[in-house]
């Protein structure tokens, strides 16, 4: 039977310096030469994934913005959920108002405020200031980490995006303030139209209360015509949990969330030891298709 192999890209396939090792992308082509479909199940933008795999010959379907969109391996439009435009307006509004960084993923950009960066910058400086042995390297390293997707485009603000004809997939709010972020989070966490979740330590995000990565994955599998047992999903996120819960086998990084490894069936190696290959090459050898 034909397997599905779902892997989530940050700190899963992507190793601390936001690369995917030779030995990942060995791993990805050889499980695909032995009939297996590999998906990229991410919290990012369809066309972030695209740039990140541009030099490796690997093409893979991809389940982006958190299980709002899913591309086929050529890159079209497969699936999508949208928030409720006015929906959307509502909570960027707010967000705009409480001062935070925000991120917009849309059709062909990820839209974000001019100033936006400037709102980290002073962020950092207060926490620096109140806490002078604070490791600022770790915030500047985050920081960057957000600043360096592909597809950036930059508003003046929420309403350069009223436009009907822009869709809006995921909408993602950082802060390096802790009560900020619980506050944002505290917000919307009891919300029935929407899917909250976070994909890293200074983040949330939100989503259609219908997008999922486990709901994407199982949309996909329907479409291949591969049963949820014969699926394999790989992660290390909160925003990971709905696609390990609800494939067949569930595998946690070895650098996952605790959350995340309570719910796996097992746990691989760190993202740093090429924990993907790992497992892949582990279902590879239960197939048969290796020595």
């Amino acid at each position: 039977m034909k397997k599905l192999i779902a892997l989530d890209l940050d700190g899963t396939l992507l190793n601390r310096n936001s690369e995917i090792s030779e030995e990942n992308i060995r791993a990805i082509r050889d499980a695909q030469q032995h009939g297996m479909e590999v998906v990229i199940a991410t919290g990012r933008a369809h066309f972030d994934v695209r740039e990140i795999f541009k030099d490796t010959g690997i093409r893979t379907w991809v389940i982006a913005a958190n299980g709002a969109t899913i591309h086929d391996p050529e890159g079209k439009l497969f699936f999508s959920v949208p928030l409720d435009k006015d929906r959307a307006v509502e909570i960027l509004a707010w967000l705009e108002r409480e001062g935070y960084y925000y991120e917009v993923i849309s059709d062909a950009a990820i839209f974000t405020p001019q100033n936006a960066r400037e709102i980290l910058a002073v962020e950092m400086d207060r926490l620096k200031s109140a806490n002078p042995e604070l490791d600022i390297e770790e915030l500047k390293e985050s920081a960057e980490k957000q600043y360096g997707q592909f597809g950036f485009s930059f508003i003046s603000s929420y309403q350069d995006l009223l436009d009907p004809s822009i869709p809006v997939y995921n909408i993602l709010a950082f802060s390096f303030d802790e009560e900020k972020l619980k506050k944002g989070k505290e917000k919307f966490k009891d919300c029935r139209d929407l899917t909250l979740v976070s994909s890293a330590k200074y983040n949330f995000e939100l989503e259609h209360v219908e997008a999922s990565k486990g709901k994407a994955l199982h949309r996909l599998a329907t479409e291949l015509g591969i049963p949820m047992s014969e699926t394999v999903a790989v992660g290390d996120s909160l925003n990971d949990c709905s696609m390990i819960a609800a494939a067949g086998t569930g595998i946690a990084m070895g650098n996952a969330a605790e959350e995340v490894k309570k719910i796996a069936d097992e746990v691989t190696l760190t993202n740093d030891e090429h924990g993907v290959a790992h497992a892949i090459r582990r279902l590879l050898q239960e197939a048969g298709a290796e020595k």
